[in-house]
């Protein structure tokens, strides 16, 4: 009769709240037989969740990469090389959140105490929480949040790193290109050289003439050694981020402007960061006031139940300004987004408008290269038919190259600016690749 009345008690508060769900045991046998499907992408929630619009908008994010260009290339291999510390703190979250999720059962453990003679009595103790001013309720919604925040950031982590990978490989097409140009100067600089040793050893020119072609000639091998250096230094950083060589001539290097449609990654994690400050006020508030919960206790010597008021906090007078203040956490996260949406509008008006000049800057320094080019080709006309000094010819040709040089550096920049732009939108990988 004494086990009967155990296990009525424990029957009876476990009908409650469905207590079999909490017993790993009990569901063993089912667990087993259940398919282990796994998601394909981190971001993906299990079936039966509520959707989480953070989480969503990252799902719904597309590179604006062209998957068969070499730039998808490095994309994806700076994706797949990725040991990705995000995801598993992504994982730990979601296992964080599943345990709040059965917050709302009953809880059993084992009640050990002794008596005034000296015996030891043991039980089971199940309490079921009956009313605590939604304190569960927002433990669940606070690890809800705290996913969609580290979801955020393994969205901000692979940007990062995708747009890492391709400025390297931006930065060593740039340094291949700068030392190209330097070896074709400097060829055309050698010449220069030979021809004011000859007129030197003639007696036409002054020795001087040759020490200031020599000196360019210096400044351009040096110019040249650097840029051969700049890339072969980006290039060994970027096989060892990704593993991988990739081409040195891709078939096309421009690319498109990223959509301004698209919300910033920043602000996606400021509102979730917000969710979750909202969610531990209430926590918070909840746990200053009473909560109520029914409780049963089976132990060799007999069994019991009953409903038992718990106090966290004591109430004190200081208690109405701890719930203001609790309450005024509320205003300081929707302000954060507030102040993240601001940044963004911010930074994305000063990458638009570094864009812009940097294209301006583009086509003046290929229209003036074109200029020097062919005030070049007239100064060498003119040389050849003796009007011209060789320091004349030299001077243009010198200043030829460096406005090709400053082409080169403002077609690179232009791309690396794009890039930026896409990091902080978030659109350098599919959402469902992470």
């Amino acid at each position: 009769m004494q086990l009967r009345r155990h296990i009525s008690a424990i029957a009876l508060l476990c009908s409650l709240s469905a207590c079999a769900d909490t017993l790993p045991f009990l569901n063993e046998i089912a667990s087993e037989d259940a398919p282990d499907a796994a998601p394909s992408s981190s971001f993906e929630q299990a079936e039966g969740e509520n959707g989480s619009e953070v989480i969503s908008a990252l799902l719904d994010r597309r590179s604006f990469l062209e998957q068969d260009s070499s730039y998808g290339d490095v994309a994806a291999a700076a994706i797949n090389a990725s040991s990705r510390s995000s995801e598993a703190e992504l994982t730990s979250a979601k296992l964080r959140a599943e345990a709040k999720s059965k917050n709302w059962l009953p809880t059993i453990g084992p009640t050990v105490s002794l008596t005034s003679l000296g015996d030891l009595v043991a039980g089971i103790l199940i309490e079921q929480v009956l009313f605590d001013n939604g304190r569960r309720k927002a433990e669940r919604e606070f690890a809800a949040a705290d996913v969609e925040v580290a979801a955020v950031n393994l969205s901000i982590d692979m940007n990062n790193r995708v747009e890492t990978a391709i400025a390297l490989y931006v930065s060593a097409l740039k340094g291949d290109e700068k030392a190209a140009l330097g070896g074709r100067a400097l060829d055309q600089m050698k010449e220069f050289e030979r021809i004011v040793r000859g007129r030197v050893e003639g007696g036409v020119s002054d020795r001087a003439d040759l020490r200031v072609v020599r000196s360019k000639i210096d400044g351009m091998s040096s110019a040249r050694a650097t840029a051969h250096e700049a890339a072969a230094t980006s290039r060994a950083e970027l096989k060892a981020l990704t593993g991988q060589e990739f081409e040195t001539s891709p078939s096309k290097l421009s690319l498109s402007s990223p959509p301004d449609s698209t919300s910033y990654l920043t602000v996606l994690k400021a509102s979730a960061e917000a969710n979750r400050s909202i969610a531990q006020t209430k926590v918070e508030r909840a746990g200053i006031l009473p909560q109520v919960a029914a409780a049963a206790n089976a132990t060799n010597e007999g069994s019991g139940a009953g409903l038992t008021l718990d106090l966290a906090t004591p109430l004190g007078l200081g208690t109405p300004a701890l719930l203001k203040a609790i309450e005024s956490a509320r205003e300081t996260a929707q302000r954060q987004i507030s102040e993240a949406e601001e940044d963004a509008r911010r930074n994305y008006s000063r990458q638009t408008q570094r864009l812009a000049s940097y294209r301006r800057q583009e086509a003046e320094a290929a229209t003036l290269a074109r200029t020097s080019r062919e005030t070049y080709r007239l100064f060498q006309a003119q040389f050849d038919a003796g009007q011209r000094s060789v320091l004349d010819v030299v001077s243009i040709y010198e200043e030829w190259v460096q406005r090709e040089q400053a082409h080169v550096d403002s077609k690179y920049e232009v791309v690396l600016i794009q890039l930026e732009l896409a990091r902080d939108l978030g659109i350098l990988a599919d959402g469902d690749t992470f």
